[in-house]
């Protein structure tokens, strides 16, 4: 088992604005962006820094001058090869300068992402975007039944959107069942950035637990993916479709597999007559007190089933005081459900 940590990362990076309540909200709103963006092919000579009321700007060929957000004017500093932590202590008229100075020359033209008139991001030919809507549109048709999961410390939601990425954390609050004698639910983390700033990816995994800073404790059947925004990025939504659909598949396997499982505990018996289950109970390492309480409870009820026992025996060992025992009876109260398989 292991702790997963990425959505508790994400918490407390975002700042309120990026929160969404719900995947509706967050997909309206990443939609919003891909329909209002435009994709403009510039060449850099044709690409000028400018000053406008005392700010850096670009002007962009004819398109005149468009605001840079902090991710575009790193992106900008790359490009001219200076520092960003240089350019920002410097005068804008003198920043300008510098710019104009290092800019890339040659007509081989920049791919300038904008919305309005500011500049989301710059790249060279060979980025290829996958926009965040699209992502998440495999989120509403294969998941459902998934929901964000309960809002953490700080009203973090684990559905996040901001200027350079979007996050998305999902749980399946119905989908608990049974892994090895113990309860895990389903979720995934789905990630992207339509401005280059991280890998697009999924993760999916069964987790016991969530806790208020959104860490994803004792998870298993862990499974990654992720790619860079090259040319056969788009050919991730058939990687990370298929992966999801595989967490569904299974999580209806196993709810299944464990319903019939609680169906075959109901008629199954563990013996013919109170001596027999005692035997078996005390088999399968319960101590003959505690076989023998359950037994009598289950009695009560006029069943000697192993369903009837397993209730008995989880009831029995909530009152046990220390964790660790109280576990271990758990475990052994549940392992009586493969007798029923």
């Amino acid at each position: 088992m292991q702790n997963l940590t990425r959505a508790h990362s994400e918490l407390y990076r975002r700042s309120p604005d990026e929160h969404y309540p719900t995947l509706d909200a967050l997909w309206r709103h990443c939609q919003e962006q891909k329909e209002q963006s435009v994709d403009q092919w510039h060449a850099p000579v044709l690409m000028l820094p400018e000053v406008d009321n005392g700010r850096l700007t670009l002007r962009l060929d004819q398109e005149g001058n468009h605001h840079l957000n902090d991710w575009s004017f790193t992106q900008l500093c790359r490009f001219a090869e200076v520092s960003k932590d240089t350019l920002n202590k410097l005068a804008p008229q003198t920043a300008r300068e510098v710019l104009r100075e290092t800019m890339p020359g040659g007509t081989k033209p920049f791919q300038v992402l904008t919305l309005d008139n500011a500049v989301r991001s710059i790249h060279s030919a060979s980025y290829t975007r996958l926009y965040n809507a699209d992502l998440l549109s495999l989120a509403h048709e294969f998941a459902v039944d998934f929901r964000p999961p309960q809002e953490a410390a700080g009203g973090g939601t684990g559905l996040y959107c901001g200027e350079q990425d979007m996050f998305c954390f999902l749980i399946d609050p119905l989908g608990w069942t049974e892994i090895e004698g113990e309860a895990f639910a389903p979720g995934f983390f789905l990630w992207n950035s339509e401005v280059g700033r991280r890998t697009v990816g999924v993760q999916t995994f069964w987790f016991q637990a969530i806790c208020q800073n959104h860490i994803v404790w004792d998870a298993v059947d862990v499974v990654e993916f992720s790619r860079k925004h090259t040319a056969n990025v788009h050919d991730s939504m058939d990687a990370i479709r298929h992966i999801i659909e595989n967490l569904v598949t299974k999580r209806d396997q196993r709810r299944d597999g464990f319903v019939k499982a609680i169906q075959n505990a109901m008629r199954a018996k563990l013996g013919n007559d109170a001596e027999e289950v005692l035997k078996a109970l005390h088999k399968h390492g319960f101590s003959r007190t505690l076989a023998q309480q359950a037994l009598d409870m289950a009695a009560e009820q006029g069943k000697f089933t192993i369903f009837a026992l397993l209730d008995a025996l989880t009831r029995l060992s909530s009152k046990i005081p220390n964790a660790g025992d109280r576990t271990e009876a758990d475990a052994k109260a549940a392992g009586l459900l493969a007798l029923a398989a």
